[in-house]
């Protein structure tokens, strides 16, 4: 089967834009490449090496991948995308000169040459991710995260999702129940299980990310702690604790305890309400996939629905807000 391969180079700033722009036109697959120059500064508190830059991406740029349907207008797409692209100034995103590409290209070049960058990561001190393809051998009180994200967003790769994995780790105790919001791969759900969580109530809006979360929860044996639904952001909450099927209870009882949500800032933004009323008091709200020139915005947002800053957690220039329901 061939399908479309839009290519897009761009800054770093602009990833999570590009990338949300391109699943709004219904792209198959998405895949993100940033800089592996060797001046990038890189996590090496696990002990990680770092001899041999990882690809030749200039320092703050990246290079961004959407895979279509063959028969898709690409002239037609590639117009919408520069047209969207283009406005992201308008909200202090800098795109810089990026530059769009179009190819033809074979499935198996795309849907599975990737896994063979995928190797198991060390995120933290207790978390590992392993990809369902490869063999490990965990040392003791390590935890395992295994992992076949297949369409959706989330390896554990992107900073992102490796802060919200470290921050997961500094505030669950032990028998939390949380909401995680735009789960994607389920990977945070999964985490959040592995370092003590009791239930997790995981949302994506999403189909392909649900139905990967729901695989990945399974493949780690988590489906009696792990329920996946389909929800526009905390909607289903408003459901009277039903899910998409009228039938089904939720495994949560709102408020819950810690809320996570991995997504773009100016989403966040949106129901920072909805989070501090599905929290208990002292409850705590996890919100990564902000990029530094929103870190104003989103503390103001937070502290103006009645949050308290716990702390913000960086890596590159991307930071996770850790929030405190008074």
């Amino acid at each position: 089967m061939k399908w479309h391969e839009i290519t897009i180079s761009t800054s770093e700033q602009s990833i999570e834009m590009i990338t949300n722009f391109l699943h709004e036109q219904d792209a198959d697959g998405v895949s993100i490449e940033e800089s592996g120059n060797l001046n990038r500064k890189r996590d090496t508190s696990l002990g990680q090496w770092y001899d041999q830059p990882l690809n030749d991406i200039p320092e703050g740029e990246a290079v961004i991948k959407g895979y279509f349907l063959e028969g898709t207008d690409m002239n037609a797409l590639e117009q919408q995308l520069r047209v969207s692209i283009d406005q992201l100034r308008e909200f202090g995103i800098e795109p810089g000169d990026y530059k769009i590409s179009t190819a033809m290209v074979d499935e198996e070049d795309w849907a599975e040459a990737w896994k063979q960058y995928f190797k198991p990561l060390r995120v933290s001190d207790h978390l590992t991710i392993k990809p369902t393809w490869e063999s490990y051998e965990s040392d003791e009180g390590e935890q395992i995260i295994e992992l076949d994200p297949g369409m959706a967003f989330g390896t554990g790769t992107h900073p992102t999702t490796a802060l919200c994995l470290r921050t997961l780790e500094k505030v669950i105790q032990g028998g939390e129940s949380v909401i995680d919001v735009g789960t994607g791969s389920g990977i945070l759900a999964i985490g959040a299980c592995r370092l003590g969580a009791d239930r997790v109530l995981a949302l994506d809006l999403d189909p392909v990310a649900v139905s990967s979360a729901i695989e990945n929860a399974n493949l780690n044996r988590l489906e009696d702690r792990i329920q996946v639904h389909l929800s526009d952001l905390l909607g289903v909450l408003n459901t009277g604790q039903t899910g998409e099927e009228g039938t089904t209870k939720l495994n949560v009882a709102v408020p819950v305890d810690v809320v996570v949500a991995n997504i773009l800032a100016e989403i966040i933004l949106l129901f920072i309400d909805d989070v501090y009323a599905a929290l208990k008091p002292g409850g705590i709200y996890i919100a990564s996939g902000i990029y530094m020139n929103k870190e104003d915005v989103v503390d103001q947002g937070l502290r103006a629905a009645g949050f308290e800053i716990v702390e913000i957690n960086r890596e590159d220039n991307w930071m996770a807000f850790v929030a405190r329901k008074p």
